[in-house]
């Protein structure tokens, strides 16, 4: 596009960039995407079309993705705030409509508490609110099989964890989603070099999106059937923040952005633009959630 443009920079010793389509005359804040770990700025490029008639539109290569360097292990979500806002204060922005989903949306739930003031509209989806035991067992024991140099076991593995197994509950596009998460992980784990990392980081560290939050409206959404974290954790998750709303997304898991690709896009615009949620077709519930 004749508007987009990459700019570099750096946060913590750490290079990174980002991605803008640029909107000149805006309806509405721009709009800042952070996704789930390994996904890069061109990871969402199917929002260009919707939201750039409305907003500039950003994408991060945050530390771990895309071409950013990796994290240091002493380095965590204080740098990725901090990474997000050196965006904002390189656009020269008072405040962003922040949309963080998966991994990212705990980085974004952070940056809110430590900068409430430069968010106009925050959008989290499949919010790491909660990770079992048994979860994080499932985890060590993929990790041990990467680390026996079994790539393809871990990723069996890993699979049971981010993606729902139970044919009884009907997920949309399953089978093509499936074989693309296969493949993506795949790819990540063998020629990222910093690929397993970025995914054990995401799967083991304490993100606890929790201690709420004031004065920035808000709405977390997850697909019906996610069992990264359950929709009813979710559900507790965002009645800690002020005046929230909760809604699940029909026929779909974590992986509801690619499952019902269309029905994110579609609460993307709604949300960001003040318009109505509970006529859309594809909620399975829609109610207020925050204190």
């Amino acid at each position: 596009m004749s508007n987009e443009a990459v700019h570099a920079l750096r946060v913590d010793g750490l290079s990174y960039s980002y991605r803008l389509v640029r909107q000149p005359a805006p309806r509405t804040e721009p709009v800042l995407v952070l996704g789930g770990a390994l996904q890069d700025k061109y990871g969402w490029q199917h929002l260009d079309e919707p939201v750039s008639p409305l907003a500039s539109l950003i994408t991060i290569d945050l530390p771990g993705s895309g071409n950013a360097d990796p994290l240091r292990p002493d380095q965590g979500l204080a740098t990725m705030c901090r990474a997000v806002e050196h965006v904002l204060d390189d656009l020269g922005v008072a405040r962003v409509n922040l949309f963080g989903y998966s991994f990212g949306s705990a980085i974004a739930f952070a940056f809110a508490q430590r900068r409430p003031h430069r968010i106009a509209r925050l959008l989290l989806g499949g919010v790491p609110a909660h990770i079992t035991h048994a979860q994080l067992s499932l985890w060590r024991q993929a990790a041990a099989r990467m680390a026996a140099g079994e790539p393809e076991e871990f990723v069996d593995l890993a699979l049971k964890l981010w993606l729902c197994q139970d044919e009884n509950r009907f997920v949309r596009h399953r089978k093509l989603v499936h074989r693309y998460v296969k493949r993506l992980i795949m790819h990540a784990v063998t020629h990222i070099p910093h690929g397993f990392t970025v995914l054990d980081r995401s799967a083991t560290e304490e993100l606890n999106p929790s201690g709420g939050l004031t004065g920035v409206p808000a709405l977390v959404f997850c697909g019906e059937h996610d069992t990264v974290s359950s929709p009813e954790k979710q559900r507790e998750f965002a009645a800690t923040i002020e005046d929230s709303h909760f809604l699940t997304i029909a026929e779909s898991d974590h992986w509801v952005a690619l499952e019902r690709a269309q029905a994110v896009v579609d609460l993307v615009v709604r949300f960001f633009t003040d318009q109505p949620l509970d006529t859309a077709d594809y909620l399975v519930t829609c109610e207020p959630a925050g204190l």
